[in-house]
């Protein structure tokens, strides 16, 4: 069985429109914490980011969060962080999120959030890493963005095989057990967790 340890959770500084998706941040860190399995994310308090990390602490969970120095007051860092690491800037925040992490979830969110979906899937179809990511497709909240990319396959942009194989999971609850058999899928040869720091500087 694939050794899924840490799982980056990007999401929205925001609680957003439904309380659906506070719902489910809430249902994805007590999943995690219930596993065992380190949360990484964006070090902020505030929004489904806050409510996730609170979530897997409430159910003695571990939590790391990852945040610039320059939105550690806009995001009201969580100093209950097992581990609470400050970076200089957005790269070098994204670069230890990566690192620290064996598998992606997205949440809800804003632009933020989707620039950090974008590149997970940019880099792993670009060969540079086979770390599975998860859209937590909640009340449907990336039907867009998935109708957007079966429309770039369809133009010839994106590759078919690429798109369906993108991971979608409306329950929370079911994610952490799609990262773990998509990570299963995975040739064990090529499930490399010291090949993160590579990957990025090779980018």
């Amino acid at each position: 069985m694939a050794n899924i340890k840490a799982i980056c959770v990007y999401c929205g500084s925001s609680p957003g429109e439904k309380p659906i998706y506070v719902e489910a941040a809430t249902r994805l860190g007590k999943a995690f914490a219930d596993r065992n399995i380190r949360l990484v994310y964006g070090g902020g308090s505030v929004g489904l980011m806050g409510t996730v990390a609170r979530a897997v602490l409430e159910n003695q969970g571990q939590v790391t969060g990852i945040i610039p120095r320059f939105l550690a007051n806009k995001e009201i860092m969580l100093e209950e962080a097992h581990e609470l690491i400050v970076t200089e800037d957005m790269h070098e925040r994204k670069k230890l999120m990566f690192e620290h992490a064996d598998a992606f979830v997205a949440l809800p969110g804003g632009i933020g959030t989707l620039e950090e979906l974008i590149e997970m899937l940019t880099w792993a179809q670009l060969g540079r890493h086979n770390k599975p990511v998860v859209l937590a497709n909640v009340d449907g909240f990336w039907n867009p963005l998935l109708s957007l990319l079966h429309h770039m396959a369809e133009q010839k942009f994106v590759a078919r095989e690429f798109v369906d194989r993108i991971l979608t999971v409306d329950d929370p609850a079911d994610i952490v057990d799609a990262l773990i058999k998509a990570a299963d899928a995975i040739d064990p040869e090529a499930w490399d967790h010291s090949s993160s720091a590579d990957a990025l500087s090779n980018l």
